[in-house]
């Protein structure tokens, strides 16, 4: 049993920021990550033309600011070469290969003991921390819906997680499932790549542009949120235009009230609305059911396809492993209260990284946990 003043499950973003305002306390901790390195999701479970929908104002993490001719919405790889270079200046050296099989409070002890699985040596560890940091994050599984049929599909079909570029779907018929980010800059990069590409999109949302969203987020600081949905929704019609023409209604609620009150994100247009308008990418809507490579569609048309990917969203596995908790964490493994309250549960157990609110909120939640756990050591 090794004891450890804070143990941090999980070495992403939110799990790096949180160990670097604990070291700038002085505040001993360790951090333990299933994966083999840093920002996982990042490095493996991410396409290769991703990069920073935000400003990078907004996504720099606790005292390390980007290099200053660090591109504006840096790329995926620049922020992956980031992260690596703010564990390694920081000091920040995670446990890999480490997978949580439970962690328990000890009344007795008052400690929480955390069993985990080194999978590198195949053998398990156990550790007693008083505080233990949840920063495995909300996108910690891919989800993949239940659609009837699916089971009986003829054709490839991988979660958003598992794509990389469209090189191997060149001259195939595509259907992506879901209409966020990821849907959307996915549909783009097949239909580049010489894929006949279709998306699915089954429910209302708010397409902009990074440029509209980045002076909204500046807005907010001096205007009210109501006033500024009302200028980044009348910017994104006269950029965009009537996108419900073309099979994409549009959200009755603001963007950055639906953001703050639903953590639902308004969808970034890299260039994918030009296509869908051109025809180049067609829009469907929800799919009913899979018979072999046909599918049939809620509008009551049928049409086949060699490939489906799912950019429908992840899930926390946070209970699946945390044996307590649950004051802090709901049957979803997401916290039980909202923003800016969500952080902080019973006998030492936080969170970061579940705020709905991307790399800004995971700053903001490290710092606000490093410094509660340095006002609990000052008062025991």
């Amino acid at each position: 049993m090794e004891k450890i003043v804070v143990v941090i499950i999980g070495a992403g973003p939110a799990g790096l920021a949180t160990s670097a305002c604990l070291n700038h306390f002085s505040i001993p901790n360790i951090v333990l990550e299933r994966e083999d390195c840093c920002g996982s999701l990042w490095k493996k479970r991410s396409y290769d033309r991703m990069s920073l929908h935000i400003a990078k104002q907004f996504c720099e993490l606790p005292h390390m600011p980007f290099p200053s001719n660090a591109p504006t919405f840096m790329p995926r790889i620049d922020f992956i070469n980031y992260l690596d270079n703010y564990a390694s200046q920081i000091g920040i050296n995670p446990r890999f290969h480490r997978s949580v099989e439970s962690a328990s409070y000890d009344q007795n002890a008052k400690s929480w003991i955390i069993e985990v699985k080194n999978t590198a040596l195949d053998k398990f560890e156990f550790f007693a921390a008083q505080f233990l940091v949840v920063a495995t994050g909300e996108n910690n599984e891919g989800l993949i819906p239940e659609v009837p049929g699916l089971d009986s599909f003829q054709g490839e079909y991988i979660h958003s997680s598992q794509y990389k570029n469209g090189n191997t779907f060149s001259g195939k018929d595509v259907l992506v499932v879901g209409c966020g980010n990821s849907g959307l800059e996915i549909a783009y990069d097949l239909s580049n790549s010489g894929a006949q590409t279709s998306i699915v999109s089954h429910r209302p949302v708010h397409i902009l542009t990074k440029e509209i969203v980045l002076l909204g987020m500046l807005l907010l600081k001096v205007l009210p949120c109501k006033l500024v949905d009302y200028i980044v929704m009348l910017l994104s019609k006269q950029k965009l235009g009537d996108i419900s023409h073309y099979g994409l209604k549009r959200q009755t609620m603001g963007p950055f009230y639906l953001k703050q009150t639903t953590g639902q994100s308004p969808t970034i247009d890299v260039g994918a609305i030009g296509k869908i308008k051109t025809g180049e990418i067609k829009v469907l809507p929800s799919v009913m059911r899979i018979n072999g490579k046909e599918i049939d569609f809620q509008n009551g048309k049928t049409k086949q396809f060699d490939a489906i990917i799912f950019a429908t969203g992840y899930r926390s596995t946070v209970r699946n492993w945390l044996q307590e908790g649950e004051d802090l964490f709901n049957d979803s493994g997401m916290p039980k209260r909202s923003s800016p309250g969500h952080w902080k549960g019973e006998n030492g157990l936080y969170c970061a990284g579940f705020a709905r609110n991307g790399l800004l909120g995971i700053s903001i939640d490290a710092q606000n946990v490093a410094k509660d756990i340095k006002l609990a050591l000052s008062q025991s």
